[in-house]
């Protein structure tokens, strides 16, 4: 059997050999050979070509690995991101380009705005669809059942708006059916088919010449009005609704009377007790463009004159309220040009509260000048929009000279967004550099911002 133990003289000559190999094999770990380089951990070292970035390194033993990302929600905003931040590089590049290019292209786009229309506009045609199928019926029965508004015209057969003016007659008393206010009505009735209108070559345009014509005679304003006119004798208390049977013909009431109270069956109709409104409809001719213009402009004639022939009259027994197929258009006009001289009050608004918000006390963070030139540039692009459909011919609708506004909105929001990035760039950075990181970030914001916003607004409508 051998034994473990070692003779004292040996144990003080020499160590074990396993100490030995061990304290060797610290030395080398402690100083490396020459020419190789110093080990560091691997928490000092950070991530390396070799070990990759912490998220990527293996995991310790005994423990099991992530599982790997199978998609990348950033495929849209990392190429859009790179795509603005080399356009804000060239942009830093280039800025005499970008400076002088943009007000060239709205100088030359401006001169669209010659193209404004001058005449008034079509409220059918601009604000209805093109090819919807509602005038493709209409243009089928048009085709079949024709209507001449110059010889046999019937307000029951017209497929489509034609100019006319519309008078409501209000009795102050209970009923109108008195001869008394009917005497009042035909006076109203007869200044109003004297109206004339003079125009700037020196001929008149009468009623008579521009009213819708049932044979050689001008279709009645209102039946049991055109009635009692010719026959004075006719008894007003004693007539029934919807339809008054005389000797001569039978007169239609619906449609001309409200606020009836009615009476006992007679036939087929009632007894009309009380009438408290009548309406008188002035039809007017429209299906040739020459007699419509004429009588648009004996409308518009009307229109301005009726309070003051009113006045006149004197009307004691009957309160008047007027209508015409030029009012909804006349009032889409006047709500616009009561706007439009608020639009320069609503910019020099907007540019104080750009100016002071991007107001700073540090002279060299202060944005004053960049906000003035933000809201411009906002009115830079109205003007090249507008200029650009024009050029290319896309009629212009009275209601979008509001829009301003809402590009003034969106433009100033946008600008904010410009300025904070670029304040969040360091200054020891190049121009080029603190632009193509601002519109890296902000130009993506911006976008995603409009895409919401104008998604929102569709999904209202």
């Amino acid at each position: 059997m051998i034994s473990s133990k070692v003779a004292p003289g040996e144990e003080e000559q020499g160590e074990s050999p396993s100490k030995v190999e061990l304290g060797e094999a610290e030395e080398q770990r402690e100083a490396p050979l020459e020419g190789q380089l110093e080990a560091v951990p691997l928490d000092e070292a950070g991530p390396s070509w070799t070990t990759g970035p912490p998220l990527e390194r293996l995991p310790p033993l005994g423990q099991e690995a992530p599982p790997p990302r199978r998609c990348h929600t950033n495929c849209l905003e990392a190429p859009l991101s790179r795509g603005f931040q080399r356009f804000g590089a060239t942009v830093g590049a280039n800025p005499w380009l970008f400076l002088l290019g943009p007000a060239l292209l709205t100088a030359s786009l401006g001169t669209g705005l010659i193209f404004l229309p001058k005449e008034k506009e079509n409220l059918e045609e601009q604000y209805t669809p093109i090819g919807s199928p509602a005038k493709a019926e209409r243009r089928f029965v048009q085709g079949h059942f024709s209507t001449n508004d110059t010889y046999r015209f019937s307000a029951s057969r017209t497929s489509s708006e034609t100019n006319f003016a519309s008078i409501l007659v209000v009795s102050l008393a209970n009923s109108l059916l008195e001869p008394e206010i009917f005497k009042e009505v035909s006076k109203l009735d007869q200044a109003v088919q004297a109206l004339k209108v003079v125009q700037e070559n020196g001929t008149q345009i009468l009623y008579q010449e521009v009213c819708a014509k049932y044979k050689t005679l001008c279709v009645p304003p209102n039946p049991l009005l055109f009635s009692w006119q010719h026959n004075s004798s006719l008894n007003l208390s004693d007539l029934t609704f919807p339809i008054h049977n005389t000797p001569t013909q039978l007169i239609y009431l619906a449609g001309f009377f409200g606020g009836n109270v009615l009476g006992q069956m007679t036939g087929k109709s009632q007894r009309l007790v009380e009438s408290r409104a009548m309406r008188l409809l002035y039809y007017l001719k429209t299906e040739d463009p020459e007699d419509s213009e004429r009588s648009q402009a004996w409308l518009t004639h009307f229109l301005d004159h009726f309070n003051d022939m009113k006045s006149s009259l004197t009307l004691e027994e009957i309160e008047v309220v007027y209508f015409s197929s030029l009012s909804r258009q006349l009032e889409f006009e006047a709500t616009s040009k009561t706007v439009i001289p608020l639009f320069h009050l609503a910019y020099i608004l907007i540019i104080l509260f750009a100016v002071v918000s991007c107001s700073r006390l540090d002279c060299i963070r202060n944005k004053m000048c960049v906000a003035v030139f933000g809201v411009f540039s906002v009115a830079m692009s109205v003007v090249s929009g507008f200029g650009l459909m024009l050029h290319l011919g896309v009629p212009f609708v009275i209601i979008v000279a509001n829009s301003p506004f809402l590009i003034l909105g969106v433009g100033v929001d946008d600008m904010f967004i410009m300025i904070s990035a670029w304040q969040k760039t360091s200054l020891s950075e190049s121009i080029r550099e603190r632009l193509s990181n601002s519109y890296s970030k902000a130009l993506l914001l911006e976008q995603i911002n409009d895409s919401i916003t104008a998604l929102g607004k569709n999904l209202e409508m």
